[in-house]
């Protein structure tokens, strides 16, 4: 089984899925993929393919979708060996255009590079995939490509920056500051969190994929992609570090992942690089 953990519209939720494949969507297109502790992997995006099919046929808004992953070399031989990273073999990130959807996916490998998930899309339009993972080789690969989603869409809403970077989300208090909000330089992401009734520090988070938390940050037309993980991988809070830099300036969303009491809790902020 694999897991979703989904943002839809700025409310958390927690869904399990299976299995099975035959259909349609293609890939291409480099990212970034940034680590706090670890050593970096070599970026060799345009050595590989990923494509997304549809078994049942293209997506339907609201309803369980049957999702395969297909990769491959440049020559269409497919990826038969991946290494684990942060606990899994890949790890597949889903946006609607405006952003207010997010969902970071687990799907299971089925071998002859071909991963199988399900997953619901909440309305119809424009979703940008994006798959990340390691291959035997230590090539760190992200590919990504919109897909379209049959059904009414929402409305788009206008990314904001958050005038207050405080949220709240079941019962803990997020704080984000950052070293700097120029583009181009380093800079740390501190969370800070703490229990939202008593303002306590909370000092026991735990390993959410092998690390204090993760982060992906996208910038507003999705186009630049981020997977951040902290500078030190055993912090237990109440503060997590990450290190990372925005390639241009800008409008950016920022989800970071945090797993407290078996809960794993996803907090977006909306931030600019000057």
């Amino acid at each position: 089984m694999s897991e979703q953990h989904a943002m839809n519209h700025e409310n958390s939720r927690h869904q399990q899925h299976d299995h099975h494949g035959n259909g349609a969507h293609k890939s291409h297109g480099a990212h970034g993929h940034q680590h706090g502790g670890h050593g970096h992997h070599q970026n060799m995006a345009g050595h590989y393919k990923a494509r997304l099919e549809f078994p049942n046929g293209a997506p339907n808004a609201s309803e369980e979708t049957e999702i395969q992953i297909v990769t491959t070399d440049r020559d269409g031989n497919p990826i038969s060996r991946f290494k684990v990273s942060h606990e899994k073999q890949i790890h597949l990130i889903i946006v609607n255009r405006d952003l207010s959807f997010f969902a970071h996916i687990h799907p299971e490998y089925e071998g002859h590079g071909i991963f199988r998930v399900r997953t619901t899309f909440p309305d119809g339009g424009k979703y940008k995939w994006i798959v990340d993972f390691v291959t035997e080789d230590d090539a760190a690969v992200n590919l990504s490509d919109w897909v379209e989603v049959n059904g009414a869409p929402a409305g788009h809403r206008k990314l904001v920056p958050d005038s207050e970077r405080v949220r709240e989300v079941n019962g803990r208090e997020f704080e984000l500051s950052l070293s700097s909000d120029l583009a181009q330089s380093d800079t740390v992401l501190t969370y800070t969190v703490r229990d939202a009734n008593t303002k306590k520090g909370i000092d026991d988070l735990e390993p959410y994929l092998g690390a204090a938390g993760h982060v992906v940050i996208l910038s507003a037309d999705a186009e630049q992609y981020l997977h951040v993980h902290p500078v030190d991988e055993g912090a237990t809070g109440p503060a997590a570090e990450f290190k990372t830099m925005f390639p241009h300036p800008g409008i950016y969303k920022i989800w970071g992942q945090f797993q407290h009491k078996g809960e794993v809790l996803t907090v977006p902020f909306v931030v600019e690089a000057k």
